[in-house]
């Protein structure tokens, strides 16, 4: 028999984490510009950072380093 907490944590969809630059910054809210398009996340920043988001939370920094897509 599975541990039924393990079970029920599959139930909750994850959210995956995304990278991109902030490019507008009001009220604790970032606009983040991503390779696909823009989006909004809280936390602390300023305009030109890279950082992680995930789930409109920013998580931290990110490095600078050139983004690289790959479709499979």
């Amino acid at each position: 028999m599975s541990n039924l907490f393990s079970r029920f944590q599959k139930l909750i969809p994850t959210y995956p984490l995304r990278v991109g630059d902030v490019i507008a910054y009001a009220d604790g809210v970032a606009t983040i510009q991503e390779q696909g398009g823009v989006a909004t996340a809280r936390g602390d920043a300023t305009i030109g950072d890279r950082v992680f988001f995930r789930n409109g939370a920013i998580e931290g920094p990110a490095p600078d380093l050139t983004i690289e897509i790959i479709e499979v």
